[in-house]
């Protein structure tokens, strides 16, 4: 049988990786970036490539040298469902301090508030936020996402065309956090040039003035909401208490700070990669269509075929796991990329099944950091298909010609036009 190197894009990490650590075996540093999210592909399937990192005779733990999860340095990366499970679990074990630490390249010091917080002080925290984001809050706000996105629809469905990627799904789900936060809408494009930069940006400067940029912006923000409170998400953090005591200039910053960062992208990345592939499988569309009873489960399966971000967790104590050791302030890096497609936890997992039942996926991460605002992602895109195939309720397909290239991850597609026969919609 052939090895794994003669069969598989899997190698060594050649000389220009980082170096890693002295106790990191030299045959477990592996270029996996293929399987990491940061590679284009113009796949039906672009997730595809990360099956070969569940193989049998690949490792269960690798060495990922270069630069993941927010941090400025390697990790450790496991690829199956169950031990994904475990780092999101097992908080004994693996801590939260420090993820989604891009601020500290500003020199800034704060927590992202509350993923950076483990227990128990964590749960105090998402006790203060909750309210904002659980079922019965999104029935309260539905009626306003279902504005901005029907009337968003009608503002193009007569043509016959919409640029789905940057024209609207960039737009609508900004549109709704803009709302709930409290931020000017004349605020959304250097938005988005900010976090492209922190997130998609190699030079470091470069992500350091994005950084200093938006943080100063949120703490005038913070200033005026605390000079003039409102009704809004952002108003109730920057005047807050918890347990009768006033939340701190960290707390106030680190939780406004992390809601900015995790509310720009990841509904707007579901949107696109979403439509590309229901553009390319059309019968999919009419399943949907003649059957809405079918939207909340293919919302599910969307989002499980569609993992955005890879989570990292920093280690508390030396140990072994799978005959490695690992140690104390290592990084372990978990692959949703993979773990969404184990087929020990989903049958037949590349096939999209929009009935899927028992659809426990990590792409909203899992343990007590399961994504906060999962309410509000999974009613905005309810709502989006709902509106859809009333208001355009004929086929699109991809416009002849346009690249169809993703990059597995967050803001993976720029653009993505899509036609339909506009007068047949009308």
């Amino acid at each position: 049988m052939a090895s794994l190197a003669q069969r598989c894009p899997v190698a060594r990490a050649g000389a220009d990786a980082p170096p890693a650590p002295a106790h990191v075996p030299p045959e477990l540093v592996l270029d996996t970036r293929f399987a990491a999210g940061v590679v284009p592909n113009d796949l039906v399937e672009p997730y595809r490539p990360m099956d070969v990192v569940r193989e049998e005779d690949f490792p269960r733990i690798h060495y990922y040298p270069w630069p993941i999860s927010g941090n400025q340095h390697g990790a450790w990366v496991v690829t199956r469902y169950e031990d994904i499970r475990r780092v999101y679990e097992d908080n004994a074990l693996f801590s939260s301090e420090g993820v989604a630490q891009f601020q500290a390249l500003a020199g800034e010091t704060f927590p992202s508030i509350p993923l950076g917080i483990d227990p128990p002080d964590h749960g105090r925290y998402r006790k203060f936020l909750n309210p904002w984001f659980t079922p019965v809050a999104m029935n309260a706000r539905e009626p306003r996402i279902r504005e901005i996105i029907g009337g968003m629809i009608d503002q193009f469905a007569a043509s016959g065309e919409v640029d789905i990627a940057y024209e609207f799904g960039r737009v609508f789900p900004v549109r709704v956090f803009l709302d709930l936060m409290g931020f000017p809408f004349t605020m959304f494009e250097q938005f988005l040039d900010w976090e492209w930069n922190i997130l998609h940006e190699d030079a470091i400067e470069k992500k350091a003035e994005a950084l200093r940029g938006v943080l100063a912006y949120l703490r005038g923000f913070i200033a005026d909401k605390q000079a003039d409170p409102d009704d809004t998400l952002g108003s109730y953090i920057a005047n807050g208490s918890i347990d009768g005591k006033q939340l701190t200039e960290d707390e106030v910053i680190g939780m406004t700070w992390f809601l900015w960062l995790g509310g720009l992208d990841t509904v707007a990345s579901t949107v696109s990669q979403m439509f590309r592939r229901l553009a390319m499988h059309p019968e999919l569309q009419t399943q949907i269509r003649e059957d809405k009873g079918l939207i909340n489960s293919a919302v599910e399966e969307f989002l499980r075929t569609q993992p955005l971000v890879n989570s990292g967790r920093k280690v508390k104590r030396d140990f072994e796991w799978h005959g490695v050791q690992i140690k104390a302030g290592d990084w372990v890096s978990v692959f949703n990329t993979s773990g969404n497609f184990d087929p020990d936890q989903f049958e037949c997992p590349h096939r999209f099944d929009p009935a899927r039942k028992n659809n426990r996926h990590f792409t909203l991460a899992g343990g007590v950091h399961i994504c906060l605002g999962a309410h509000l992602a999974r009613r905005e895109l309810r709502v989006l298909l709902d509106e859809w195939f009333d208001r355009i309720p004929h086929p699109f397909r991809v416009k002849e010609g346009a690249d169809t290239t993703v990059v597995p991850s967050l803001l993976s597609i720029r653009n993505l036009p899509i036609v339909w026969d506009a007068e047949a919609a009308s």
